[in-house]
């Protein structure tokens, strides 16, 4: 298993206030003999008169190396081989990467992180590490 990340405690409390219920922590994903973890796996219960809950995943990231570009690399690398294993796996999971405000203020307001959000679909979650909450919701 891999380890935690260094805000996974901080995006698990900020999903729950959210009103999301933790359902995996990590999410298994296997797939052609290989098996990789999603570290979240949640779902939010919707009303009666709704369709089922809403399930989703969440790969926490910190963006804490000495590249801001090469940590991008590397998120997005690691989302769209999440997603494209979950679509095969479970199809009706959307999958989000967990980022701290400063991630998102900083290089995803950036045109170079607009685009890169923009060519690869990427859906983010904002989260404030230090009041572990929800910020925003991006797809």
């Amino acid at each position: 298993m891999p380890a935690r990340n260094l805000y996974h405690d901080s995006v698990v409390h900020a999903l729950e206030a959210d009103g999301l219920t933790i359902t995996d922590d990590p999410l298994k994903v296997s797939f052609g003999g290989r098996d990789l973890y999603v570290d979240l796996g949640a779902e939010r219960n919707t009303l009666a008169a709704e369709k089922g809950g809403q399930k989703i995943a969440v790969e926490v990231q910190s963006f804490l190396g000495h590249s801001e570009v090469r940590d991008l690399e590397e998120a997005v690398g690691q989302f769209v081989i999440y997603r494209t294993l979950l679509a095969q796996t479970e199809p009706d999971r959307k999958l989000f990467l967990a980022v701290p405000s400063r991630v998102h203020e900083g290089i995803l307001l950036e045109r170079f992180g607009q685009a890169v959000i923009a060519g690869v679909q990427l859906r983010v979650m904002v989260f404030d590490e230090e009041q572990a909450k929800v910020i925003a919701w991006i797809e």
